[in-house]
């Protein structure tokens, strides 16, 4: 038996009439009492009395009858749930250490304004790790500082940043003026763990200056460098926006580095398989708009 079936004969014994049906469900007259006695002979009882050319429910076509609007009204909820599913439910965002710290906040925001029904999940992580969830499908999209390695991942830039490097203000580089990249060699790096975007663009221009780089520290967290610089333990290249405040505190001191170009791009990445739904799409959409207004502002 099928669905046309049951919604068939629910709309009989509404109408009270094979005629009444069919005129309610666009169907010819025949097909309505085709489909009646199909019913009939399938589940082998009789669920109408035809008397002088009425039709009466039976006892058995009255108990079908409770089922059969169960099941259609099922159906009738799954179809319109279907349909909202995607406006709905929840979006799972990743974001590396930078962007899940300084800018992810204001995003989630942003988003649960104009789409209160949408629950977002976030992961922050470094950017190898939120690159791993995003091609094992553990993550609908994510932001990452520089842009994606693996060929399956669709990379798109939207915002720039900048690393800079720092030193507790009585560093003796504190106030030297700018500076070549070579006159760290020899310096204590304080720096973020390998797998992030930050260290990566760091490891990157050392190797290209062609300055050896050996850190005494490295750690996922931001604010343990921080602290470390501030106690005179050595110097940090850090992302700016994580770094504004202690600098207008003057906890710290800005170092300007000849010939080294700290600049990144910030991205947002999903797999190239990965249907977006619209809420995902929406969420793109307000990084972008949010990339494009830090980016006039500047």
């Amino acid at each position: 038996m099928t669905l046309r079936h049951m919604k068939i004969f629910v709309a009989v014994c509404e109408a009270g009439s094979i005629t009444g049906a069919a005129k309610k469900l666009y169907l010819a007259q025949p097909a309505v009492s085709l489909a009646v006695r199909e019913l009939e002979d399938y589940y082998g009882v009789r669920l109408f009395d035809r008397i002088a050319k009425k039709l009466y429910i039976t006892e058995a076509g009255t108990r079908f009858l409770s089922y059969a609007r169960h099941i259609t009204s099922l159906f009738d909820e799954l179809e319109q749930g279907v349909r909202s599913w995607e406006s709905s439910g929840s979006l799972r965002v990743g974001a590396s250490v930078t962007i899940g710290t300084y800018l992810l906040p204001g995003y989630v925001s942003g988003f649960a304004r104009s789409y209160p029904e949408i629950t977002v999940k976030v992961t922050v992580d470094n950017s190898e790790v939120i690159e791993g969830m995003v091609l094992s499908n553990d993550l609908d999209l994510a932001l990452i500082e520089g842009t994606a390695h693996e060929a399956d991942l669709i990379s798109e830039s939207y915002l720039g940043g900048e690393l800079v490097l720092v030193a507790a203000p009585g560093h003796p580089l504190a106030q030297a003026g700018p500076v070549p990249l070579s006159a760290l060699e020899g310096e204590p790096l304080l720096l973020r763990e390998k797998g992030s975007g930050t260290r990566e663009l760091v490891d990157s221009t050392f190797l290209t200056h062609e300055v050896s780089l050996t850190p005494l520290w490295e750690s996922t967290s931001t604010q343990s460098l921080l602290n470390a610089v501030k106690a005179g333990l050595g110097l940090s290249i850090l992302p700016l926006p994580l770094v504004e405040q202690e600098l207008g505190a003057e906890r710290l001191v800005r170092v300007a580095v000849e010939g080294a170009d700290f600049k990144r791009r910030y991205s947002l990445i999903h797999h190239k398989n990965k249907y977006l739904t619209p809420s995902a799409r929406a969420f793109m959409a307000l990084c972008r708009a949010a990339g494009q207004q830090s980016t006039a502002m500047v």
